[in-house]
């Protein structure tokens, strides 16, 4: 039992959490220990809560999910874990994920919670509803990157919240866009799956994409101002960031990305972009 209750927890999914180092990062603090301990535990605390949500998600969609062709071998849906113990250990993680923010800082501690309420909600209440559902789940990923500016106390920057937003919203429609070509319009169990269709998604992904990028690069040249920089290292990281962009949009044309992790996860040119772009960035923020 102790194998199904650690793969209910979905630690592939703690990659997500990653996030929080967005902001104090960026904001160049990640080098002074007394801002890097708070933004690990900052993560942890994610970790726990965002397992804590899979845990409740899974326990309310336990019917759909025995219907799913891959969600039904999840360990709740399979059987493997029982639900009297999946709410105990679901509680149990929500409970210190939330105990552990408010022990590091009480504005965390309302952005964690803010979190487990719209996750919760959404597992509820907002999956149901067609669009909203797309804008819920990528709030969740916006709050992490707050959970990390609020931790370190450090300033955010309007434009690297919206950029968040967009690119958040360009993953999760990109999750769905994936769902339906492989399920088929019509067919799928998700909750709003049959509401959506494939140029409707196209849509979102195309108008996401853009806004992305071109919040990405004010963003980049509003950060090159502030520093004073002589070098070019902000502007230069808008390159590796439309390439994966451009990338991940072409693995979701070719019918793959249901599980984003996974595609990070095995997508060679997707990481070494991303290697590059944290190196390009990394100078442009350490010694720039």
């Amino acid at each position: 039992m102790l194998k199904a209750i650690i793969r209910e927890a979905r630690p592939k999914q703690w990659t997500k959490n990653v996030l929080v180092f967005a902001a104090p990062g960026a904001a160049g603090v990640l080098d002074n220990w007394s801002s890097l301990w708070k933004v690990m535990l900052a993560f942890v605390a994610f970790c726990l809560a965002s397992s804590g949500t899979y845990y409740w998600n899974d326990i309310h969609d336990v019917a759909a999910d025995q219907q799913h062709p891959t969600k039904r071998n999840r360990p709740i849906a399979s059987g493997a874990l029982p639900l009297g113990v999946a709410r105990i250990v679901g509680t149990l993680l929500l409970a210190g994920g939330i105990g552990l923010a408010f022990a590091l800082n009480w504005k965390l501690g309302l952005v964690v919670s803010g979190y487990v309420a719209l996750t919760t909600t959404y597992s509820t209440v907002l999956k149901h509803v067609a669009v909203v559902d797309l804008v819920a789940v990528a709030a969740g990923f916006v709050l992490r990157a707050i959970a990390g500016a609020v931790v370190s106390d450090v300033r955010m920057s309007t434009w690297f919240v919206l950029c968040t937003s967009f690119g958040s919203l360009f993953i999760v429609t990109g999750k769905r866009f994936a769902e339906l070509r492989e399920l088929g319009e019509g067919g799928g169990t998700r909750a709003t799956l049959d509401d959506y269709t494939l140029t409707f998604l196209q849509t979102v992904l195309s108008v996401s994409v853009g806004a992305t990028l071109v919040t990405y690069c004010i963003w980049a040249f509003e950060v090159r101002e502030i520093s004073g920089s002589s070098w070019p290292f902000y502007e230069l990281s808008i390159v590796p960031m439309l390439t994966a962009l451009l990338r991940y949009t072409l693995i979701l044309e070719q019918g793959h990305g249901a599980a984003p992790e996974e595609i990070f996860a095995a997508d060679r040119t997707l990481q070494v972009l991303g290697v590059v772009w944290a190196v390009v960035f990394g100078l442009g923020v350490y010694v720039g």
